[in-house]
């Protein structure tokens, strides 16, 4: 790259430099404007720099490329962030208080929104309006499941959207009742999308969604988040977002994924993929465009909504919500676009439609180059890894979801020896697959550091005591923070903005307070982030701790 003269280079020095490139170490790094200049050792970064340029001494500190969420929702993370936290309520009596207490807080809110309960907190997992009734019942009361595809609501809920007994379930999505068939407030999948959400979006308002992410773009600087993969990118999030690109204020790069329901109409779908080829053709910048489309091929393993090939415990099952012959054409008009296509599919039957609906693609529209997804792969066949891995399809993971802190009902509702498959990270780059670490946030918390603790021990986040979830699945952590930074970047196409420490792509990188290479691996849960770069500019910065 050319050195822009009429600017000082930017010298960062004395530090250990992890690149997630080719030349794994460096102890130099070099900017100039907003990219970087050299990246290497440090008698050649002083040459390049020049005699002008402006030393940053980092005394010896641990610098990684900044983390690119591999999977996240990222006005869905700043709005949780003001919502009751019922994460780790664990009982229904817990749930209430938490619920009630926040009402009491804030009398004048118009409704109370919730997030984060589990399944597993709830007897036999099923809950009902009445529990929320019991604590507030002179306002509506949405809760959010953990996974967010399943919410909860009271009964003041349901009249403001309008769903009572006779309210029809949408194919893919279920309105629970009980035995006398009632709606018990329990709304899950397509359901949900169709009948709550949208009654949700409409009381947000510009200024809410603004509010909302920026919310989370200080919680990624705080982090270390340079780069978000938005998954589900819908108008409202995405005019929000355009909005802070205009304004100067977006400080995480985002690759979006356009979010595509299923209408039972082919027209409707593929008019959906259409709207998506828009976007991604005519409005790209350096920190916002669409890359491609998301498609839910089923739910979760925790409600009992991801399709298996075999039924879960208690001998129920869930069909996918795309089938392969409603898939197939949507896939196949996205791939012919130049699109890519990230398919949420956690059991094995929904995994097994999602490869089917990419090699569909590849028989009908030829060779071409190609980085299609697949979401989640929490219950996986070896036989499907191998296929997907020669499809090139790519491994889209998250290690919060592996946390054995809410594994609990998850095992529970499989029962059996697929408990001991769930979330084979290193099958998939053993096969050959591109494997990309996320969250999800905000279905699990947002920070990276905690993310890599999981990925490389199979230990707890939330409560380091317990014991690990399958230890020889765990992954080496230089290992993990590539698949976090270079490949989460690649997956999304943005392998030419960032996600290593090269010259020519952004100088988008952090600086930690201690060497996690070289402290026990706990410290992952401690380390804090001094510095968060984005294109040469700091964006967060704290004074350094004791240890390093």
């Amino acid at each position: 790259m050319d050195k822009d003269t009429t600017m000082p280079a930017h010298l960062y020095r004395n530090a250990q430099i992890f690149t997630s490139d080719q030349r794994a170490w460096a102890e130099s790094l070099v900017v100039v404007g907003d990219r970087l200049a050299y990246v290497g050792d440090e008698a050649t970064a002083a040459r390049v720099a020049g005699p002008d340029a402006l030393i940053h001494e980092l005394d010896g500190a641990t610098v990684l490329p900044g983390f690119v969420d591999g999977h996240a929702h990222v006005v869905g993370t700043g709005e949780a962030a003001a919502q009751v936290d019922l994460w780790g309520a664990n009982t229904v009596e817990e749930i209430q208080r938490r619920v009630r207490t926040w009402a009491q807080e804030n009398p004048d809110a118009p409704r109370v929104l919730a997030t984060g309960w589990k399944h597993g907190d709830i007897p036999g997992g099923l809950p009902d309006r009445g529990m929320l009734d019991a604590v507030v019942a002179d306002r509506p009361v949405y809760a959010q499941a953990y996974d967010f595809h399943s919410i909860w609501l009271n009964s003041a809920a349901l009249a403001e959207v309008g769903i009572d007994d006779t309210t029809a379930s949408p194919p893919g999505g279920t309105v629970h009742r009980d035995e006398r068939g009632a709606a018990t407030g329990l709304v899950d999948e397509t359901a949900m999308h169709h009948l709550v959400w949208p009654v949700l979006d409409s009381f947000a308002s510009d200024s809410d969604r603004d509010e909302a992410l920026a919310v989370a773009l200080a919680a990624y600087a705080e982090s270390g988040i340079v780069g978000s993969t938005e998954m589900a990118l819908g108008e409202g999030d995405y005019e929000a977002m355009r909005r802070a690109d205009a304004a100067g204020v977006l400080t995480t790069r985002i690759a979006a994924f356009w979010r595509v329901q299923p209408t039972g109409d082919e027209g409707g779908n593929l008019a959906q993929v259409e709207r998506a080829v828009e976007l991604a053709t005519h409005r790209s910048t350096p920190f916002l465009r669409v890359t491609g489309i998301k498609v839910m091929v089923d739910g979760t393993v925790d409600g009992c909504t991801a399709s298996l090939g075999k039924p879960y415990v208690n001998g129920t099952n869930a069909d996918p919500i795309w089938g392969l012959a409603e898939l197939a054409p949507v896939v196949a008009a996205a791939d012919a676009a130049g699109l890519q296509v990230a398919m949420h599919a956690i059991g094995d039957e929904a995994i097994r439609v999602a490869i089917g609906a990419v090699e569909h693609a590849v028989a009908l529209n030829g060779p071409k180059e190609r980085r299609h997804r697949i979401e989640h792969l929490e219950v996986v066949d070896p036989a499907d890894i191998d296929r997907l891995a020669a499809l090139g399809i790519t491994a889209s993971m998250q290690p919060v979801h592996a946390d054995p802190a809410i594994q609990e009902n998850w095992r529970r509702v499989l029962g059996d020896e697929r408990v001991d498959r769930g979330f084979p990270w290193p099958e998939m780059t053993e096969a050959g697959a591109t494997l990309v670490l996320g969250t999800d946030s905000p279905t699990s918390p947002h920070a990276p550091l905690p993310n890599m603790f999981i990925a490389a021990t199979r230990r707890s986040a939330l409560d380091p005591s317990l014991p690990a979830n399958h230890a020889h699945y765990a992954l080496p952590l230089a290992d993990a923070i590539v698949h976090a930074t270079r490949d989460a970047a690649w997956a999304s196409r943005s392998e030419h903005l960032h996600g290593r420490l090269a010259e020519g792509l952004y100088a988008d990188f952090i600086v930690l307070d201690r060497d996690i290479f070289a402290r026990p691996l706990e410290e992952l849960l401690d380390t804090r982030v001094l510095r968060t770069v984005v294109g040469g500019r700091v964006v967060h910065h704290a004074q350094p701790g004791v240890n390093r």
